[in-house]
């Protein structure tokens, strides 16, 4: 095997683990566009709701583990279904009890201070979720087990005899889940009553509610459902990767650099820029040590944001 048949295929091998793990990357942040992009709400506790349901999948696949699912492949995935439900009531909940305090009409008491006092509550709510977490869990690394986390595809050999590509089962079929979720997010916000209503809330919220729209209950959906599908997110990643009640902010970051590399607004611009993040992150490896990947990240971000300010999918001139 010669030095450039090797080159090439760590080079293919980053290549495809950035894709599936970009692909990961791409649902939280369309996760987190849902919020940002149509409620215009910092919310720093998007990484920890990622993080509850991780530990709510994590229940569920033990609770089938328990009902003679143990070993089973489909187990963490029946799992996420169920921690769906889940995570939409808790978003749904707090917005209403919480969120909603600072947002829409009832934060207009608040006149130009109202980001001030949401990124006061987020961090708050982020604050109560990761000590609640760490005092119910603990602070040892969980993860969920499955047989298709260590078994690969391989492709190749691509060159001869030599320059194979191993893609990771679990990781795969992850991807996959995460795209069939974007695909059917779109259809929905595109196509559906509901997401006109959430497009029109974005636009112009006071034109909806002079057409009969429920602007205060189209942010209340559109809050649980980007806490619902960065959950959704987080039970991906947690079948290739440990957890523990501080990951949120470790990808807290990561969501907001995606959201505004995709462009403030569009949500599939928002599953392109977490695309991009993870293959900056694996094809920077092949340069940098492990620990400069997040450096290599937001270099590239400074750059998008130096050379297209509104981002890779974003408006020239965004809406206020």
């Amino acid at each position: 095997m010669t030095e450039l048949q090797i080159h090439l295929e760590a080079f293919l091998q980053s290549l495809a683990a950035g894709i599936l793990v970009g692909g990961i990357y791409g649902l939280m942040c369309v996760g987190l566009a849902m919020i940002f992009g149509i409620m215009r709400v910092i919310n720093f506790a998007q990484g920890d709701f990622m993080m509850l349901g991780m530990y709510i999948t994590y229940f569920f696949f033990v609770l089938l583990a328990g009902h003679g699912m143990a070993g089973s492949p489909l187990g963490p995935y029946v799992s996420m279904v169920l921690t769906l439900p889940v995570m939409y009531a808790v978003g749904y909940l707090a917005h209403r009890l919480l969120i909603s305090r600072v947002t829409g009409g009832k934060s207009a008491a608040l006149e130009g201070e109202g980001h001030y006092a949401q990124l006061i509550l987020t961090l708050g709510i982020a604050l109560v979720l990761q000590n609640g977490a760490m005092m119910v869990f603990g602070p040892e690394l969980e993860s969920i087990r499955t047989p298709l986390s260590s078994s690969a595809w391989e492709i190749g050999p691509l060159w001869g005899d030599f320059v194979s590509v191993f893609v990771n089962k679990g990781r795969g079929y992850a991807a996959l889940i995460s795209v069939a979720a974007i695909v059917a997010l779109a259809l929905v916000v595109g196509r559906s009553r509901l997401g006109k209503s959430l497009r029109a809330a974005a636009d112009n919220p006071v034109a909806a509610s002079y057409m009969g729209i429920d602007v205060d209950r189209a942010y209340r959906v559109a809050f649980a459902l980007g806490t619902c599908i960065t959950a959704l997110a987080g039970g991906l990643l947690a079948t290739n990767f440990p957890f523990h009640p501080f990951v949120g902010l470790e990808f807290v970051i990561v969501m907001y650099a995606g959201v505004v590399l995709g462009g403030i607004g569009s949500i599939l611009g928002a599953f392109w820029g977490g695309m991009v993040i993870g293959l900056v992150q694996q094809l920077s490896s092949l340069v940098l040590p492990t620990q400069l990947q997040n450096a290599a990240i937001f270099v590239f971000f400074l750059l998008i944001v130096i050379l297209r300010p509104q981002g890779l999918f974003g408006r020239v001139a965004e809406r206020t």
